[in-house]
């Protein structure tokens, strides 16, 4: 992809596995934060800052932001008129009960500084190494880290998501292609007709782990937004990924999206409005979804 003012970075520790995604924006760029889910584990909530980082190792993997802050603080030669500011926010990972290794501050700093421009790792790497998908009732399959990025009439459109969900991922034909799969019989179905086929769902049954479930996105832009543009523009996106992730949005995921622009290019008239803008990221968004559906599971 060819976005300029962006570079990317991810690390990961063999050990947990675990792993953290640095986004880097060049003197900094505008954010807006959706927090959707009912388990949200966020820090800094800044609405404009340099750099954004997705970790695993829930609470204790926040610490990997403030590695980030560390890396862009000594890249100023640590002067006080360059204070970093740094978002993050984490998922459950962790593979067993006695497992102590999360995304630390030295995590947070290698990805910082390993940050590339044009590229980005899909499937289980950075943040998404050890996610998983589809928690509804049989065993959870990978999930992980996808993207998507798409250039619309002058305007670029990054997403970069990373699902750990307790639902499953669909299609456009509407079809479940990662995560609620019978061993038994390989069939794959909607989560609806696992819990309750032929009913309305009103309470579904809490999964045994209610922490381990998060979806984070970033859907960044260079489109010039106002504040208040560039908040409906990620809930727009954010809502519409209900359609890729079913279920979303529940009282155990800490779905959180960062919605962010670099403010360079003009969008006016009706050829690119911000509502046009949020209905061709939303279609972004799924591509990235269905990117993890990608990797072999």
């Amino acid at each position: 992809m060819d976005f300029p003012g962006l570079s990317i970075g991810w690390a990961e520790y063999d050990e947990g596995p675990t792993g953290c995604t640095v986004f880097l924006f060049h003197r900094g760029w505008t954010m807006s934060i959706d927090k959707a889910g009912g388990m949200v584990g966020t820090t800094g909530d800044y609405d404009w800052a340099h750099a954004l980082c997705f970790a695993g190792g829930s609470l204790l993997g926040l610490e990997a932001a403030s590695g980030v802050v560390a890396h862009l603080f000594a890249s100023k030669d640590y002067s006080t008129n360059h204070i970093p500011l740094v978002n993050g926010a984490i998922i459950w990972d962790y593979v067993g009960r006695s497992n102590t290794v999360y995304p630390d501050k030295e995590l947070g700093r290698a990805a910082a500084a390993a940050a590339v421009e044009g590229t980005v790792p899909l499937g289980r790497r950075g943040a998404g190494r050890s996610a998983t998908v589809g928690k509804m009732r049989f065993p959870a399959e990978p999930g992980g880290q996808g993207a998507a990025f798409r250039e619309f009439r002058g305007v670029r459109i990054l997403v970069v998501t990373v699902v750990n969900a307790v639902g499953a991922l669909i299609d456009r034909e509407g079809r479940v292609v990662r995560g609620n799969r019978n061993p038994a019989t390989g069939e794959r179905r909607r989560s609806i007709d696992l819990l309750a086929p032929g009913q309305v769902v009103t309470a579904p049954p809490e999964p045994n782990r209610p922490t381990q479930n998060t979806t984070l996105t970033a859907v960044i832009t260079d489109a010039k937004l106002t504040a208040g543009q560039l908040k409906q523009f990620g809930r727009q996106v954010h809502t519409s990924m209900s359609r890729a992730i079913d279920p979303f949005q529940t009282s155990t995921d800490g779905d959180t999206l960062f919605a962010v622009t670099s403010n360079q290019v003009e969008i006016a008239g009706p050829q690119v409005t911000p509502d046009l803008l949020g209905m061709v990221a939303s279609e972004v968004a799924w591509d990235a979804v269905l990117s993890i559906a990608e990797d072999p599971v």
